[in-house]
């Protein structure tokens, strides 16, 4: 179970030929919104602050900076909202009132939560107790109703330091309840677009299987197999790190590395569990490179004849927001960087395949699930399955990631090939 799951969702299929994307589908986007965006930074530092948290107090709207700290959020005036919230690992959440009227260019400051908890009491009980722990309140701690999540996704491909794909999409996520498997969650793509290179040099085509897929696959909350399936438990060393704030609340951080050799790669990283009410709010891994054979095994899924393909790097992080009491999925990110040779050539090129995925919106009331013939397969690629990247204001009200300075320029440029 554990290896299947594991090539299910990180799997990649090299490929030397051209793709042809076929026709997004349309959406009626007139909503009016205000518009806030800006920049994350560390008051102290400057440094800006990658992958903070931006949401709407009271509602299910929000999103992520990017990895320059930017970010823009939408948000519907018939909401009524006073105020955005800003939240990131480690510092207080700050505040952004809202006034009726767009918001250009916004500093947030975060001002650094020095560690002034309390010496964590662990009743003669060691830390994989207090995962066990953090699973047995699973079914508490998260939601018990069936869920309809938008989401945006965006996946690029790299080689070298040069875009060769870029694709992104909003998305619609069925989730069951968090006391079902997820056997009947399903991915929809409402709206997306891909931009490929058309460079000769560039035709060995990077393509990440399942891709938008990832919100079911990388829960691991809901995906226990992945990581916390108490019968595997055993297979990892876990430690007790120093305790960190989030979102206001503590977190015990327990870090985890294998301490079995099986048939197939395993993980290491660090779990994040909210002190009080023991929900896993934070989890960040990266699959164990010791063996390279399983690694490549647990990531590629075809490859051209007589290419060497060398697994570098494999992580994953995975967030989730309390609400109301509950605790709902809100992050995923994973980063894949291989190299690719042919035999006979003296210089491998390296690769580096990034996917994300933000919740930006959910409701739980009414909700059909996604009928199989229009959900995104595991065997699909997203940039086969959208095109035109020209349109300005193809997403309009509808809340993104932010693209970065430099993800911007690779869309002009492609736009230019």
């Amino acid at each position: 179970m554990h290896n299947r799951l594991t090539s299910a969702f990180i799997a990649l299929m090299i490929l030397t030929a051209g793709l042809l994307p076929l026709e997004a589908q349309e959406a009626d986007n007139e909503t009016q919104y205000i518009t806030v965006n800006g920049v994350v930074k560390d008051e102290k530092s400057k440094r800006r602050l990658e992958y903070a948290n931006v949401s709407v107090p009271g509602t299910n709207i929000g999103t992520v900076t990017n990895s320059d700290g930017e970010f823009t959020i939408k948000v519907r005036t018939e909401l009524r909202a006073t105020a955005v919230e800003i939240s990131h690992v480690g510092y207080l959440n700050e505040i952004i009132a809202l006034k009726n009227a767009d918001i250009s260019g916004y500093q947030v400051m975060m001002t650094p939560n020095v560690n002034m908890l309390d010496e964590v009491v662990i009743r003669a009980r060691e830390p994989r107790y207090i995962v066990e722990e953090a699973i047995r309140r699973i079914a508490k701690n998260y939601s018990p109703k069936n869920n309809l999540l938008t989401g945006f996704y965006r996946e690029t491909a790299q080689k070298g330091r040069r875009y060769i794909n870029i694709s992104e999409a909003v998305i619609d996520i069925y989730k069951t309840s968090y006391e079902q498997n997820s056997d009947r969650d399903r991915v929809q793509i409402f709206k997306g677009r891909s931009l490929l290179s058309q460079k000769r040099s560039d035709t060995l085509v990077v393509k990440l299987l399942g891709g938008p897929n990832l919100s079911i696959y990388v829960d691991v909350v809901k995906n226990p197999e992945i990581l916390l399936d108490k019968e595997t438990l055993s297979y990892y060393a876990f430690r007790l790190e120093e305790s960190i704030m989030i979102d206001n609340r503590q977190q015990y951080v327990i870090s985890f590395q294998p301490q079995a050799i099986l048939p197939y790669a395993l993980y290491y990283g660090k779990l994040f569990i909210d002190k009080e009410r023991l929900s896993f709010t934070r989890a960040e891994f990266n699959l164990n490179m010791d063996d390279r054979n399983k690694a490549t095994e647990a990531i590629l899924k075809k490859k051209p004849y007589g290419l060497i393909f060398r697994p570098l790097e494999v992580s994953f992080l995975v967030t989730y927001k309390e609400r109301d009491g509950l605790t709902y999925l809100s992050y995923i990110r994973n980063e894949v960087r291989f190299r690719c040779d042919w035999k006979r050539k003296l210089f491998a090129t390296g690769y580096t395949i990034l996917s994300e995925m933000v919740v930006t919106d959910s409701r739980d009331d009414n909700v059909t699930g996604i009928p199989y013939r229009l959900a995104f397969k595991p065997n699909q690629s997203l940039s086969d399955k959208v095109s035109d990247f020209m349109d300005e204001d193809f997403w309009g009200a509808y809340n993104i990631i932010e693209p970065t300075e430099s993800l911007e320029s690779a869309v002009n440029r492609l736009k230019k090939q």
